[in-house]
């Protein structure tokens, strides 16, 4: 296990400090504030189920043993999820009456993945043990809860468990009975490991958790083998198909057939498992027969930022019995190649209808959204080249008919988005758009300049006008939960920034809450936020949220905290509309930077770093549009009064991490800066990085001007990086950090690096998250508020 790094010279005794830390008690109490419970609607919509989770694991529960086979990271001894997310209660709240009735969970397990039976009479769960995974139910009235009995659940690759609707059973993946033991990894090699390439282009992205040996395949196979079996509702068990490592399994909506994507070898080097081999098959669950559809190769080779050949996206429509819609591509999966249609979308009727084309998408398919009247979807493209979705209205029942556009929008543009269209779940468990008298129901954000309006309207197909039925309005945040189609009621998740997010029922009669959860962290009431606008020097709009702390007092001049996201668009207008609200409730959890505010500093949230430019060459500025966007965010917080210019730390996660290294050594706006998890060295990451298009081959000199690894000798602010020692995001190897610390070391710099052991990409336990807030707490006090400086030792 590595250790934590840093340089001695450079830190005061206290720093030096071996363990896992602790931040102030102040902080501490809030991150001890139990997480608010999540809700999941029944199928009729006239209950609630409560979920109460753990917000942290602790660093034992990330020790527990782990395999990482082909991007999945798994505990051998359960077969299932490494370190899974707990739950610690389960409540069911009617709608009507308020009524609560608590779920008995077993002891000494772990309870994860809740789901309604389609009758609404039982909950299914997980519960994972130190020797495995059961598959538990709960009695909806009373809350007793019982185990399936002769069956462990396979959790390890893809959905453990499913309800049929049409007949209340479920459709399990089990550990086979016949597994036998699990392989050895052999400590002597049977041979060396060898790949080779013969002539063809193959171009992959920087994925981590790869298959390394024929040890790793044998272990991939023995743990994402499983055996599908029914589960009646009486509880009798019987298999269906013979074993395989299943990807996916999905009932057809009559409870006739199970459609499956099985993986076969032999298994890549280079690809996570989503690109391995498979087949694509459908098994009668009765009749026990079984038809491929389509044996598909790995999908090494398949262009960057392209697709492969064949079926994909194959899965049921909703609104028939049994009747499969999938897409092929007509451009070899490549998107650069010029074609009048890239993809077709084709559908089968089953058992024994024949494939036909259905429509022809002159861009790259996004997916068919459908809508309850038969036949009628809407079809989305993504346009590649612009940046565009365009979404189609399409009657699948007269495929010679031409589509009609409904809508084509900028990927960034948040102000004319018309909102996502509202589903409802069918009588066969599967959703389809509410689609009354050709009007489809459409929430979203309503994002603007002075913030976002959540809203609900309808939209009319054929002339294209909306009907108002609410919107969120001034001093609070409001968003649409759940529509109830059959009585035109709706919930509504309602939060301001005094109170805490709750649920409530609108009708004809009026509002009706529905939950009453507290504000678990009154003592952070006090904090004050608002939204701030403002221009660059090339006049692009920009914005960030401002939070000032308890206590605040006008005209007081603060050390300042900026937190950001670098993020591309095509034109300036999308770069400068403002996102999110202010009116939501301030909550501070994990590794937030909110968590200065507790300690005398303003924080600059989201401050926008807009890169805006043609998408294949956007990033030939990035250097410029980065340090100008932080000169203007710091320019407005002077203007303001509210930051110490002089004493301004600047932080981000993973790609913001690259902005903040990037910001260090090509300015001097930045007293210190914190990066976590992030990529330095982009000749480590040569097929594109981000929305990079081009390869390191294409644009050497933009590769070597962004990545500041090659400017380590010019960052002179100190620099605290955190890096996760098992992170599995591609790109942001852990040897990132490690590098760029021995360069700036290297150069005298001021740098310290922190490995939290057995974290990913993202830092999870409650002794890491500690530890970090109190790592980032004393470095910004030192080198950004300079009051360590004077006393380095009192702690």
């Amino acid at each position: 296990m590595k250790s934590i790094l840093f340089a001695l010279w450079l830190l005061p005794s206290a720093l030096l400090a071996q363990g896992y830390q602790k931040p102030p008690k102040a902080v501490l109490d809030v991150l001890d504030a139990p997480p608010p419970p999540t809700v999941i609607f029944s199928p009729a919509r006239d209950r609630m189920l409560l979920v109460q989770g753990v917000r942290y694991p602790s660093i034992a529960d990330l020790a527990a043993p782990m395999l990482r086979l082909a991007g999945s990271r798994i505990n051998p001894q359960t077969s299932g999820p490494h370190a899974p997310a707990k739950i610690v209660g389960l409540t069911i709240k009617n709608v009507a009456d308020g009524k609560e009735t608590a779920m008995q969970l077993p002891k000494d397990l772990s309870v994860s993945s809740p789901s309604w039976s389609p009758d609404e009479q039982r909950i299914a769960f997980l519960a994972t043990g130190a020797k495995g995974i059961e598959l538990w139910l709960a009695d909806a009235k009373t809350g007793k809860s019982k185990a399936l009995p002769h069956l462990t659940v396979n959790a390890a690759y893809g959905q453990s468990y499913q309800w049929i609707w049409s007949t209340g059973s479920l459709l399990v993946r089990a550990v086979p009975e016949d597994r036998g033991k699990m392989p050895n990894r052999s400590p002597v090699p049977a041979g060396p490991d060898v790949q080779e390439n013969i002539g063809k282009t193959a171009p992959t992205r920087t994925f981590q958790d790869l298959l390394q040996d024929e040890s790793d395949d044998r272990l991939f196979e023995y743990f994402m083998t499983s055996q599908l079996i029914i589960v009646s509702p009486n509880g009798a068990q019987r298999r269906i198909g013979k074993k395989g490592m299943y990807a996916s399994a999905d009932v057809s909506p009559d409870g006739n057939y199970v459609l499956v994507d099985r993986t076969v070898p032999p298994f890549s080097r280079l690809l996570p498992a989503g690109g391995f081999a498979h087949e694509i098959e459908l098994l009668w669950i009765d009749a026990g027969k079984v038809e491929t559809l389509a044996s598909l190769p790995n999908e090494e080779g398949v262009p960057l930022d392209g697709v492969p050949t064949g079926i994909r996206s194959i899965g049921w429509s909703p609104d028939a019995p049994s009747t499969l819609v999938w897409v092929e591509a007509l451009d070899g999966g490549d998107p650069k190649r010029k074609v009048d249609h890239r993809d077709k979308v084709m559908m089968r009727d089953v058992p024994i209808g024949a494939a036909r084309e259905l429509a022809l998408a002159r861009n790259r398919y996004a997916g068919i959204s459908w809508t309850e009247k038969h036949g009628v979807g809407l079809l989305t493209e993504y346009e590649r080249e612009r940046q565009r979705r365009q979404t189609y209205l399409m009657d699948f029942n007269q495929p010679a008919g031409a589509p009609k556009l409904l809508w084509d929008l900028d990927m960034r543009d948040r102000y004319s988005d018309p909102g996502q269209p509202v589903a409802t779940r069918l009588t066969n468990g599967e959703y389809a758009l509410i689609n009354q008298d050709g009007r489809l129901l459409l929430r979203g954000e309503g994002a603007g300049p002075t913030g976002s309006h959540p809203f609900l309207q309808w939209y009319d197909l054929s002339s294209g006008k909306t009907e108002q039925v609410w919107r969120c309005g001034g001093g609070n945040y409001e968003t649409v939960a759940e529509y109830l189609p059959d009585s035109g009621q709706y919930v509504t998740r309602k939060e301001s920034q005094s109170e805490p997010p709750n649920y409530y029922l609108h009708d004809a009669s009026g509002v009706k809450a529905l939950t009453a959860f507290k504000d678990p962290t009154p003592q952070i009431r006090g904090i004050a936020k608002q939204l701030v606008t403002y221009k660059r020097s090339d006049g692009v709009q920009c914005s960030f949220t401002l939070y000032l702390p308890s206590g605040y007092k006008q005209g007081t001049r603060l050390p300042t905290v900026i937190w950001a996201y670098p993020l591309e668009y095509t034109d300036t207008s999308t770069a400068g509309q403002v996102s999110g609200s202010t009116d939501r409730f301030t909550t501070m959890a994990g590794i937030s930077p909110l968590f200065f505010l507790m300690n005398g500093y303003a924080v600059l949230y989201d401050v926008t770093i807009p890169i805006v430019g043609d998408p294949e060459t956007v990033n030939d500025t990035f250097i410029e549009q980065l340090v100008s966007s932080a000169k203007a965010a710091i320019d407005k917080a002077d203007e303001m009064g509210v930051t110490d210019p002089n004493r301004v730390g600047v932080m981000g996660h993973s790609y913001g991490a690259f902005m903040t290294v990037n910001l260090l050594a090509h300015c001097d706006l930045f007293k210190a800066g914190i990066a976590q998890s992030g990529a330095y060295n982009r000749t480590l990451t040569p097929f594109g990085f981000q929305s990079e298009r081009r390869t390191l081959w294409q644009a050497p000199d933009m590769y070597m001007k962004v990545s500041p690894f090659m400017y380590a000798d010019k960052i002179k602010a100190p620099l605290l990086m955190f890096h996760g020692e098992m992170d599995n995001n591609p790109g942001t190897f852990p040897i990132q950090s490690e590098r760029l610390f021995q360069a700036i070391k290297g150069h005298g710099g001021t740098v310290r690096l922190v490995m939290l052991p057995y974290e990913s990409h993202g830092y999870s336990a409650r002794e890491s998250v500690e530890h970090v807030l109190w790592e980032r707490l004393h470095w910004f006090d030192r080198y950004v508020k300079g009051t360590e400086a004077a006393n380095p030792d009192g702690r």
